[in-house]
Order: structure tokens, then sequence, then C-alpha cells
């Protein structure tokens, strides 16, 4: 059913009920994206230190806003997996949900005698997704990974950077990113099928997988051309001139990524000569010459600021956009325009900017506002007495206990 003209519906995983027991960020990141498209989850933090990302900056008031930023919309509950009440309480949890997340490391689940294959005989229906390193199969699905460790053996630093110069790890977490947008992929068509076959299944995402998954053109390059890819700087391996230039005052961007581009391009120049030069007449000898064609093209973009040479890419329909640093990004109007920043009211920090949900869509609004992070705990009463029928005094003996 399709909402009618004017009409909104819930959203699309309103009903979906996830149990996180992942931390820090390849599974909190990927909650966060099921929490934006409507599921409720239910985070379970230790008793004491709770997610090890409360203690990640940057800070303000005392206040994690590494944490608050993934965590936003969260319920949390305090359970202690070791303690055998814990272990209790958690199979209890398991039958009102539809999925769990977790991001141990592979076996972890299973010394707690909660592994997806003990797990899946009681709860058929259950969608079981592990974020790991390495994956749960394979000579390394034990060994300790970080975002750096996966970035570095999946190749991406070897070809990110410049030639000549050490290689270069991308400036944000892509091996935990890459993962978590994954996983969330997983989960959602595994939700799916659910709907058609009435069952779970296990969701195995490694961080090192999805490194080779976006590595784009760079397997089939070497394939073609016998040598690993080196990094390029700031260009296109294929596509010319498809690059960063220094303007007189600022580095810029061009993507003239055909060859009908490239005509009004070197017109736009005033370089019309270039378009039947053999060198650069098509796409593949402009990459194959592109040390020439750059040994023209810069010293006619230092002659201008790049605000001038923005302007004339505009007007002329060429691809092209300053390079924004955050603070610029934070004003961009198209950013604002599309809610990619909302705001989160936190008692102790205070309003803070994070960024919005990407995905829209035509079935709910796009909030200005989210809920802010829990405090480790905060919805244990709402959790164990309300959905799994305990009172207020088995909470306060099981807080004592070091159950919860």
């Amino acid at each position: 059913m399709f909402a009618g003209k004017g009409k909104t519906m819930n959203k699309p995983l309103q009903d979906v009920v996830v149990l996180d027991l992942s931390r820090v960020l390849a599974g909190p990141f990927c909650t966060m994206i099921l929490s934006d498209l409507g599921a409720e989850i239910i985070k379970v933090e230790h008793p004491e230190k709770g997610d090890d990302s409360r203690a990640y900056g940057p800070f303000l008031h005392n206040r994690s806003l590494y944490f608050l930023s993934i965590n936003h919309g969260k319920k949390s509950i305090s359970l202690n997996l070791k303690k055998p009440q814990g272990r209790e309480l958690f199979l209890k949890l398991i039958e009102h949900c539809d999925v769990l997340v977790e991001n141990f490391r592979p076996g972890t689940m299973e010394k707690f005698n909660l592994g997806y294959e003990l797990l899946k005989e009681k709860y058929p229906q259950l969608i079981y997704a592990a974020v790991s390193g390495f994956g749960h199969s394979g000579p390394d699905s034990q060994k300790p990974a970080y975002d750096i460790l996966v970035q570095a053996r999946g190749g991406i630093m070897s070809i990110t950077g410049w030639q000549n110069m050490a290689p270069t790890r991308v400036g944000m977490s892509l091996g935990d990113i890459t993962a978590s947008l994954f996983t969330a992929i997983g989960i959602n068509s595994a939700l799916y099928q659910r709907t058609k076959t009435g069952l779970g299944q296990k969701i195995d995402v490694a961080m090192l997988d999805g490194q080779i998954a976006i590595l784009e053109n760079a397997l089939v390059r070497y394939q073609a051309e016998g040598i690993s890819p080196k990094p390029l700087g700031n260009r296109h391996p294929t596509i010319s001139p498809f690059q960063a230039y220094k303007a007189r005052d600022n580095y810029f961007v061009i993507a003239v990524g055909n060859d009908n581009l490239w005509d009004t391009f070197c017109k736009a120049l005033e370089i019309p000569e270039l378009i039947s030069d053999k060198r650069f007449c098509n796409n593949r000898l402009r990459t194959e010459n592109i040390d020439a064609l750059n040994a023209i093209l810069e010293p006619i973009f230092t002659a201008k600021p790049a605000s001038w040479w923005l302007e004339i890419m505009e007007k002329s329909g060429i691809p092209c956009s300053s390079i924004n640093n955050i603070e610029s990004v934070m004003q961009d109007p198209q950013l604002l325009a599309r809610n990619m920043f909302v705001e989160v009211n936190d008692p102790i920090a205070g309003t803070v900017k994070i960024a919005g949900n990407p995905i829209k869509m035509s079935s709910f609004p796009d909030s200005a506002v989210h809920e802010p992070a829990p405090e480790i705990g905060a919805h244990n009463k709402e959790i164990y007495c309300e959905r799994l029928g305990l009172s207020e005094e088995d909470l306060a003996e099981l807080q004592k206990a070091g159950v919860i």
C-alpha cells in the first residue's frame, strides 16, 4: 500500500525492536541508521563503564560528543552478561526483539553461551547481525582489528595520498563506517526476507571485506595493467581532467567527465586549440598524457583566484567545487536546505548540531531535532519492569548484585 497524497506513514522500521550489544563505532553507527529509520534501539551497556566511547573526545561540559553523535535517540539498559542472572535477562529480552547487533570479537557471544547457533534454536525468527574486523570465518577471524588496520590491509592506504610519501589513512573511520552501512543493508534485507519465510538469519560483516568491496576500479586496474595501482594525489585514475587545481589563492576541483564537457571546458578557458590536440582529443589520451595537460592548465589557473574559475565553470556547466573546510560545510546552503545538520538538546552539553539523516523518504517528515543520547541504564525501569514484568524491588536486587 502506498501512502495517499498528503498523507504520511510511520517510519519504515517503526515496529522493529533492536537489541544493541555493540559499542564504539561499527555497530553503534549501524544501529543509529536503523534508529533514524524508525527502529527502537535498546542499547545494552556494562553497568559500571558503559560503552567505551563515552570516554572518547571531543568533550563539551565533560560530555562526550563522540558518543552523543552516534547514540542519540537510543534507549540504554545496563546488563552484565558475565553474571548468570544477566544471561537469563538477556534471553528474556530476546523474546521481545527482532534484531540483535553485536561487534564483539568472534567467539565472545559463544563464551556467554549466547551464540547464534544456540539462539536460533529457540528464536528462529531472530536476525543476528555480527560486525567484526575479519569476519566469523577464515584463519584471521580471531585477530583484533581497528579502522587503521583494515584500511592498511585492505589496500585503501596504498592508493590514498601522494606518490613518494608515506601511506595515508583516509581522514575518517572508513573501515568502521563502511561495515556499518553494509550491516544496515543486510539487516533490512533480512527483515524483508523474514516477511516471506518467517525466519531470521545470521549476518556476518567484516570490516576488511567492506574495504575490498569499495576499492572501486583498483582491482580491475591491477588486472588490466599488471601492476598495483599507486596513489594519485587528488586526481582520478581513469578520467581527466578530474582533480584539484591551485588557483591564485585556493584550491578548487573540476570534473570533466566526458568528451563533450572537454570541448566546453576548453572553450570556457579560451584554449580551443586543445580540443583537436591529438594528445587530448579523448578521455583515454588525456589520462595517458595528464602530465602534459597539467603543464598547460596549472599556469592558467594560478593566474586568477578560485572564485573566478568557479564562476566561469558554473556558467559553462562544468562540474566544479570549492574545497570546503568543516566550518564552511556547516554553513553550506545546500546542506542546510537538505536538513543535514540537526540539533540534539543534551541536558549537560546543551544544544549540539550533528549530521542529519541522509536517507530522505516521502513517507515521513525529516525532523530537525533529535532526542539526546541516554545515560547508562536510563531505561532500565521501562524495559525490565514494563516489558519483562520485573518489580522495582527486583531491579534494586539486580543492581545490588551487579547484574544491571
